[in-house]
């Protein structure tokens, strides 16, 4: 029979495979059906998942977060919570040794030789940094103890940011001068202090506004100096230290213009004419109309530095005083173990209460440091506070000035400082 030219050869018909058939139950079906739609909501759910968490961490906190009322201030009818996008947050404790650089130290004072003495432990200072918060942050932080929210007052004041950067370095340099002082007076060394240059903290308020609350009236010298700047004249004499200035004013009347040459930040040398005030606390004696700077200058028996880097404010004054007499004397200090430290220091050795502590005992915490000494007049309240931000892993100890931190030092196992005899 002849083959049909519509069909393949038989030999092709041969060697095809057969074509397999296969019966689906039902349930089988109907199973693959449901696994594929779990699979395409599971894929819809991810990727809007992902999309909010792109768009919560782009867009910025204050939309959201709003000013929390402080818990002793009673609830007013006029309260309008200002939107906090910023945060207070843990940044780090750092090693304070490493940032002490010692000069020549082959002088001979008064028949005693100047040595440094390495220790085996080691006292950190603690930051704080506050960051630009989004949504997902606040979302993420907002029952956090270690986190604070800010609204733009709370983290800028009414400072420009060049201003806020002078202010913080310059508590930075004091810090740094007085923690000198404080700590070579304290291990028997001679050192003294001369006045630094003028430099504007703040303007003197003439008359505060009714509710006491802000300044109505400053001193004349408002319009034309702000603080941040720098005087360097006036009426051509020129100003080397506060003091220059108290001359160079002495016989003048409240009411009188002087020409006064200054160096504003990012601006350069300015040349102004300033009506003088009255003294607020001297009725007798003509003031420019400005609060300057503590910028003293410690007059130091060998050289000595540190470093401070661009960290601003002066909350690792008792951190630097603290190691350089553990720097200066022989002995372990600190008993071969890692201290944490923060707190300001006056002259007198006296710790001043810091901000952002909650934040430091955390810091602390993720450091792997186990003690924390504070300023006693921080306020048991933030100290609890604190407390709970480490979790309990960090024995936060209060202290109000240096000698108390040295003896808790020696109860923690620490040497006792030795004073050194200078003659």
């Amino acid at each position: 029979m002849a083959e049909d030219p519509a069909r393949p050869p038989s030999a092709a018909v041969e060697s095809a495979p057969a074509k397999a058939f296969r019966i689906v139950p039902p349930g089988i079906a109907a199973r693959n059906t449901r696994q594929s739609w779990w699979g395409y909501a599971l894929a819809v759910v991810s990727l809007t998942t992902l999309g909010l968490i792109g768009i919560t961490s782009a867009l910025p906190a204050g939309l959201v977060a709003e000013q929390s009322l402080p818990a002793d201030v009673e609830l007013r009818a006029d309260f309008d919570p200002d939107p906090t996008p910023y945060a207070r947050t843990p940044a780090s404790a750092q090693s304070v040794a490493d940032r002490i650089v010692f000069g020549d130290l082959s002088t001979v004072l008064a028949d005693v030789e100047v040595n440094q003495y390495p220790p085996a432990g080691e006292i950190f200072f603690v930051t704080v940094t506050e960051p630009e918060q989004s949504v997902l942050s606040w979302l993420v932080g907002n029952e956090e103890p270690a986190v604070q929210f800010l609204t733009d007052e709370q983290k800028f004041g009414v400072q420009t940011p060049q201003q806020r950067r002078v202010f913080a370095l310059e508590s930075m340099r004091t810090s740094e001068q007085v923690a000198q002082f404080v700590a070579l007076r304290r291990v028997g060394y001679d050192v003294a202090i001369k006045p630094g240059e003028v430099l504007i903290q703040q303007m003197v308020c003439l008359e505060a506004n009714e509710q006491g609350t802000d300044c109505a009236v400053f001193a004349p010298s408002d319009e034309f100096l702000d603080p941040g700047d720098r005087l360097l004249e006036v009426d051509g004499v020129q100003l080397d230290t506060v003091d220059d200035l108290t001359r160079a004013l002495k016989g003048k009347q409240a009411g009188e213009e002087v020409d006064v040459l200054l160096d504003r930040p990012e601006v350069g040398e300015l040349e102004v004419t300033i009506e003088l005030t009255t003294s607020p606390t001297e009725p007798e004696r003509a003031i420019v109309g400005f609060v300057p700077f503590d910028t003293s200058v410690v007059e130091l028996p060998f050289e000595l530095d540190i470093d401070t880097g661009s960290i601003g404010g002066p909350s690792a004054g008792a951190a630097f005083t603290l190691t350089l007499i553990d720097e200066l004397t022989e002995g372990e200090m600190t008993g071969g173990q890692k201290i944490a430290v923060t707190g300001t220091i006056e002259l007198d050795g006296t710790i001043g209460s810091i901000g952002g502590l909650r934040q430091k005992a955390s810091a602390v915490e993720q450091a792997g440091v186990d003690v924390f000494l504070v300023p006693a007049d921080q306020g048991e309240a933030d100290i609890e506070i604190a407390r709970i931000a480490s979790h309990g892993n960090v024995e936060i100890i209060p202290v109000a000035d240096i000698d108390e931190a040295l003896d808790v030092l020696e109860r923690l196992g620490g040497d006792p400082v030795e004073v050194i005899s200078t003659g």
